[in-house]
C-alpha cells in the first residue's frame, strides 16, 4: 500500500512520542545504502556518546514526496523530528525552520566544505543546514558492450548516445529481450527536472531561469533536445521510463538489462557489489553534449545537507549530531562504502576514497562545476518552478504535447508564477 504522507507522519507521532531529552530523530534518505549508512553512523555516535539514543527515520525516495512530508511536521511546529536530511535545493525555502548552525559550532568546522555549498545553505548570514554529501549527473556506461560492438568510448553527444545504444540494444535483444539502449529518470517528478536541465543546459539552451531572473527555457535549443529524449521512449528506452525514478532505473541497469544510464554517484558502489550482473563491466563518464553549437556536457548538481529544526526541544544535542554526521571520518566511511560525493574537499586527495571510488579524482571538474537548479533566484517559489517545468517536460516525453507548444505554455506559466522577465539563455 502506498504510503501517504499524513499517516506515516501519524505513525511517527505514535511510534516517537514519549522520547526523552537525551533522543535524538534525524529523518533521512533511503535511496541506495542512505538509510543503512546513517544507522550505522548513528550507532558510533551512541557508541561514543552513551545516553544518547539516535532514531533514524526512513522517508520516502522521491524529493517531491519527503518535503510534503517535512511540510507537515513544520507546519505542526513538531518536535518529534530533530534533524532533517535536505535537498541542495531547498535551503531558501524552508530557512525559517531551522537553527542557524554558525551558533552551534559549525563555524569553527565550515571552512572545510566546498565554499559554493556552504554558500547556498546560508541565507541571510545564517547556516541552516550542514553540507553532508553532494552530487553530480553522471552516464554509466557498459565497457564490455561498447568494446563488444566496436565502441572505443562512451558518447560524446546525446546523438551519439542515441545510435550507440540502439546499435547495442539491437544486438542483445537477440539473446535478451529484455534489453534496453538507455535508462533514466522520466517521472514527474523533481528527478526528471535534474535529468532535462541536463540536456537543455549541454544543447546550450540556458538553465530555464537565470540567475539574473530571466525566464530562458523557451528557445530553439531547449525545444530541440527535449524533442529527442521524447524520440527514445518506447525506442532505446522503455515506454515506463516515464514512470522511472533513479531506483527504478539503478534496478533495471543492474540486472544487466541496459547499455547506459544516467544517474547520481551512489550507484556505482551497488553496481560493482556481490549481486550486480554489471560488476566490474562498467565505468562512469560526464553526460554528453548536446549538438547545437556551444552545447557542452553538464550535470545537474544534487546534493543533500543536515539542518536541526528549529523546533526540536534539545537543539544542542541536535547540532552536535549533524556535525558528527557531516566530520571527515563519517564522510570518508560514506564515500568508500556508499560512492556518496564528500563535500570535504581533502576527501577528494584521500588514498582511501580514491581507490574506493577512482572517478571522484578523475572527475572532480564535473562535481566542481555542476549547473545548479533554478531554486537560489526563485526562492521561496522554487518547488512550484520546478513543478511546472517536469510537468511540461513530461507531456512530451509521453506525447501529450509538442515541445515547442509545452516550452511556451511553460513561459507564461512561469511568468505567471515569478513575475519575471523573458529572454534568451
Amino acid at each position: 500500500m502506498k504510503r501517504t504522507f499524513t499517516a506515516l507522519a501519524l505513525a511517527v507521532t505514535l511510534v516517537l512520542g514519549s522520547v526523552s531529552a537525551q533522543t535524538i530523530t534525524i529523518a533521512t534518505g533511503a535511496v541506495g545504502q542512505e538509510l543503512e549508512l546513517a544507522q550505522a553512523a548513528a550507532q558510533r555516535y551512541m557508541d561514543a556518546n552513551p545516553g544518547v539514543t539516535i532514531n533514524v527515520l526512513d522517508t520516502p525516495d522521491m524529493a517531491d514526496d519527503r518535503l510534503g512530508l517535512y511540510l507537515q511536521f513544520f507546519q505542526a511546529q513538531s518536535s518529534q523530528v530533530d534533524v532533517y536530511q535536505i535537498d541542495v535545493i531547498w535551503p531558501g525555502d524552508l530557512a525559517v525552520h531551522f537553527v542557524d548552525l554558525f551558533e552551534y559550532g559549525a563555524r569553527d568546522v565550515v571552512d572545510e566544505h566546498f565554499p559554493a555549498i556552504v554558500e547556498n545553505n546560508t541565507v541571510d548570514g545564517q547556516l541552516i543546514a550542514i553540507p553532508w554529501f553532494t552530487d553530480a549527473g553522471l552516464l554509466y556506461y557498459r565497457t564490455d558492450l561498447l568494446e563488444k560492438y566496436g565502441f572505443d568510448g562512451p558518447p560524446a553527444t546525446w546523438s551519439e548516445l542515441t545510435e550507440m545504444a540502439t546499435v547495442i540494444q539491437e544486438g542483445e535483444r537477440a539473446s535478451n529481450p529484455d534489453f534496453w539502449g538507455f535508462v533514466w529518470q522520466g517521472n514527474a517528478y523533481e528527478g526528471l527536472t535534474c535529468d532535462a536541465l541536463e540536456w537543455v543546459a549541454s544543447n546550450d539552451g540556458g538553465s530555464i531561469i537565470e540567475p539574473d531572473g530571466t525566464i530562458s527555457i523557451n528557445n530553439a535549443n531547449a525545444v530541440e533536445v527535449i524533442d529527442l529524449a521524447a524520440s527514445w521512449v518506447g525506442t532505446i528506452s522503455p515506454a515506463g521510463v516515464t514512470g522511472f525514478d533513479e531506483e527504478a532505473a539503478r534496478n533495471l541497469w543492474q540486472a544487466g538489462n541496459a547499455a547506459f544510464m544516467r544517474n547520481w554517484p551512489y550507484a556505482y558502489s551497488l553496481g560493482n557489489s556481490a549481486e550486480s550482473a554489471v560488476a566490474g563491466v562498467f565505468d562512469v563518464s560526464p553526460l554528453p553534449a548536446g549538438d547545437a553549437m556551444g552545447g557542452s556536457p553538464a550535470a545537474t548538481l544534487g546534493g543533500w545537507q543536515l539542518g536541526v529544526s528549529r523546533y526540536s526541544e534539545n537543539p544542542e544535542l541536535a547540532a552536535d549530531v549533524a556535525l558528527f554526521l557531516a566530520s571527515y571520518d563519517e564522510q570518508k566511511i560514506r564515500a568508500v562504502e556508499g560512492s556518496l560525493n564528500p563535500t570535504i574537499m581533502a576527501l577528494y586527495e584521500d588514498e582511501d576514497v580514491l581507490e574506493a571510488v577512482p572517478f571522484f579524482g578523475s572527475l572532480y571538474d564535473v562535481f566542481i562545476n555542476a549547473v545548479a537548479r533554478p531554486s537560489t533566484a526563485t526562492a521561496p517559489n522554487y518547488a512550484q518552478v520546478s513543478a511546472a517545468f517536469f510537468r511540461s517536460v513530461h507531456s512530451v516525453l509521453t506525447g501529450a504535447e509538442e515541445a515547442e507548444t509545452a516550452m511556451a505554455l511553460l513561459e507564461l506559466e512561469l511568468e505567471d508564477l515569478t513575475g519575471f522577465p523573458t529572454g534568451q539563455p
